[in-house]
């Protein structure tokens, strides 16, 4: 536990001191994201615009992580107990991709539509039955969406790709 906690405060460190614009934090075992770190960080978050936190064992993301890093460009969030985001994912006015996959999403995280600049989202390997289609067909910039891996409804697999503006991927092909 404290070998992971100082690989954490190195790599935030490093990340700060050298001005980096990506914070990996993936394989890291964490089970939050380290409050301590908002402070730690305060003159950097402006920058970093690409955040992982793959393979750790988060079951919440907070707001106030949202609301910290609102100039984020890509979040990697693959490899956790995730079940919903939080409100907040609405503060992410400059993201283009999220990676949600391997998560436990069993419910389309909805605050994603709303996001105008978002143009791919990866949700495979979730545990979700229905995407809401009509909400993301009239997402602007939306071209990506993978649902592969999931129990997606009869119906909803058999969505007419004509009627989206984006690629759906839905069976593993």
């Amino acid at each position: 536990m404290a070998k992971d906690a100082a690989r954490v405060a190195r790599i935030v460190n490093e990340t700060v001191e050298e001005g980096r614009n990506s914070l990996d934090l993936s394989n890291c075992k964490l089970t939050s994201f380290p409050v301590a770190l908002f402070k730690v960080m305060k003159d950097a978050v402006a920058n970093i615009h690409f955040i992982s936190l793959e393979n750790n064992e988060l079951k919440f993301i907070s707001g106030e992580f949202m609301t910290n890093f609102n100039q984020l460009r890509e979040l990697n969030l693959e490899g956790n107990y995730l079940k919903q985001l939080p409100d907040e994912v609405k503060a992410l006015m400059h993201l283009t991709t999220i990676n949600l996959a391997r998560n436990k999403f069993s419910v389309f995280p909805h605050q994603l539509t709303e996001l105008t600049t978002l143009e791919r989202i990866n949700l495979e390997a979730n545990e979700i039955v229905e995407i809401p289609v009509e909400s993301l067909a009239s997402m602007p910039a939306l071209k990506s969406l993978n649902m592969k891996s999931n129990p997606l409804s009869s119906e909803t697999q058999t969505t007419e790709q004509t009627v989206l503006k984006f690629e759906l991927l839905t069976a593993d092909e």
